[in-house]
């Protein structure tokens, strides 16, 4: 193959557009048929098919047979915000040059690195020059959003975007051993042009949190110092400036390293700093992805059996956490490279402003809050029934591979059924009004369930991207992102005037009922002086109440041995 330049090459201010990113694939691809692979996976909102891109020296691009071949899986996905392009041109890079350097190719030798090259092809498409307001070059470049407007990097669990459905198969199909997401950040000006979130360590399954910890990062760290690409890790600050301390990420499954932590996939999102120039920032993703692959062909015994034990243990633990807090007592003191930061009239309010001057770089230790401890724990049932009404939640179970088997026949069993007692809510938050501190209340209750309703069991490799997703209260389950919101709204009343008789008969034929309405009365002055809240309150222990008002149709099943499945 003739060698091929991109047009970052020769002007490092411009970065490739969708078409001249899937041309430079499908080259690589004809001129090297035996190593590298060139597929399509599924549709996107723009109408556009995703791509997947292969490189194996052993000319195997079938994942179950790559798994079976005993090679670890490396995934990097590019252009979820297409305004932080450095991913696409870097990878196009990095790939040329370990097809056309056969030097390179023994890193590969245990590795096999698959590519989304655009995963936000929507966004892509959507050029401009003025959306990334404060990003130093390059000329022109996608937009954030997709086609439907959605961040895809708050999509990985409600699947919102077609898009987002289709990585969900493709990671499932290949589940991933290391899994790069490249992006570029905003906030803080500081010296270093690459910051990194990696999966927060307390939540990946051991034990491949102490791996990434104890082996993983410090690698990194060290050898993109070593080329001269220091990092820090991602600069979140609780207060203005980040002298005063940086803080973990918390990595839910909305987000691409949250996700991928439900598959005990170790996942990576590189930040560039935004307000350096472009050439630096494609160069630094370029060096750490291939810092990456060179850690993965350095510890692949250690990388397989960290990642069997994890399965194992997702396979067969009896509880699980759903969140977590960071504990505020544990600190790390790491080393920062900053600037300055001043104030001075703003030349717009007249106010004071904020402002970083390089001309006084400093170096010191700061604080880094990158411990947290399980703040919701569930214990695991044997398995869950889902109704076959909520079609659109078993849906996305299938797409990522979950098991499950239809009843096969009518059944009424014991369950654990949750009924929401309490929830706040973020109004108009990508495109849901989002449920957080969710508080529960658990019955053991009798339910009738139909035929083809699906039985879900908890002996599987997807466990706990099933708990997450099935647990109304885990932070990004179904629940909070509305999917069930019918069950909240009440679907029949009473007048009151009519309601007023039935009620009083209700109590006088049950006293304890009665006994507890006054002593409601008693303890609570503003009930006693509300006629209306007192009659809510009996129609809602009474008969006429609803039962299904609030309760959580998917039901857990803590003995699976009577229950009939195709």
């Amino acid at each position: 193959m003739a060698h091929f330049t991109i047009p970052f090459e020769s002007n490092s201010n411009q970065t490739l557009t969708y078409q001249e990113a899937i041309a430079c694939y499908e080259k690589m691809a004809a001129a090297y048929p035996d190593i590298f692979h060139l597929s399509k996976a599924g549709s996107t909102d723009s109408g556009h098919p995703l791509h997947v891109a292969v490189l194996n020296t052993a000319g195997i691009f079938d994942p179950e047979a790559i798994r079976k071949s005993g090679k670890r899986i490396l995934l990097i996905n590019n252009g979820i915000h297409p305004g932080e392009p450095e991913g696409i041109d870097a990878t196009i890079m990095l790939l040329r040059d370990y097809l056309e350097k056969k030097e390179w190719q023994k890193t590969l030798e245990h590795v096999v690195l698959v590519v989304i090259p655009v995963y936000n092809i929507d966004g892509c498409l959507n050029r401009g020059s003025f959306s990334r307001a404060n990003q130093d070059g390059p000329e022109a470049y996608g937009f954030r959003g997709n086609a439907r407007n959605y961040d895809l990097n708050r999509d990985f669990l409600k699947c919102d975007s077609r898009n987002a459905r289709s990585f969900n198969q493709i990671f499932t199909t290949w589940m991933p051993d290391i899994f790069v997401d490249n992006h570029t950040s905003n906030g803080a000006d500081y010296q270093y042009t690459m910051t990194l979130i990696a999966t927060q360590h307390n939540k990946l399954e051991a034990p491949l949190g102490d791996f990434l910890e104890q082996t993983m990062l410090p690698e990194l760290y060290a050898e993109m110092k070593a080329r001269n690409w220091e990092m820090i890790p991602y600069v979140d600050s609780p207060k203005e400036t980040p002298d005063s301390g940086i803080v973990g990420f918390r990595d839910y499954g909305r987000y691409s390293t949250g996700y991928a932590a439900l598959w005990n996939t170790i996942g990576f999102m590189p930040e560039t700093r935004m307000l350096k120039p472009f050439k630096d920032r494609v160069w630094s993703t370029y060096h750490f992805m291939d810092v990456v692959l060179h850690f993965m062909a350095k510890h692949i015994p250690e990388i397989r059996d960290a990642r069997a034990k994890a399965w194992d243990n997702t396979r067969t633990k009896t509880e699980f956490v759903l969140d977590y807090a960071m504990d505020q007592k544990k600190q790390d003191m790491i080393t920062f490279k900053g600037y300055e930061a001043k104030y001075k009239p703003s030349e717009v309010s007249g106010l004071p402003r904020l402002w970083y001057d390089r001309n006084a770089p400093y170096e010191k230790k700061i604080p880094y809050y990158n411990h947290f401890v399980p703040q919701i724990k569930v214990e695991k049932p044997a398995a869950y029934i889902i109704p076959f009404a909520w079609e659109h939640v078993i849906e996305r179970l299938k797409i990522n591979g979950v098991k499950m088997a239809p009843l096969s026949q009518d059944v009424t069993v014991d369950t654990e059924t949750y009924f929401i007692k309490d929830f706040k809510t973020r109004n108009g938050w990508e495109g849901h009004y989002f449920h957080h501190g969710v508080t529960l209340e658990k019955k053991q209750i009798k339910r009738s369930f139909s035929k083809g309703d699906m039985v879900v069991l908890t002996n599987q490799t997807a466990n706990r991207y099933v708990i997450e997703t099935l647990e109304p209260n885990a932070p990004d389950s179904w629940f909070a992102w509305n999917f069930f919101e019918p069950i909240l709204m009440q679907k029949e009343y009473f007048s009151a005037y009519v309601f007023e008789d039935l009620a009083a008969q209700f109590l006088k034929e049950n006293p304890s009922v009665k006994a507890e309405l006054d002593a409601k009365r008693k303890a609570e002055p503003e009930f006693a002086a509300d006629a209306s809240l007192q009659l809510d309150w009996v129609y809602r222990k009474s008969p006429w109440y609803e039962p299904t008002h609030r309760m959580y149709p998917v039901a857990r099943i803590m003995d699976v041995s009577k229950l009939p499945t195709e």
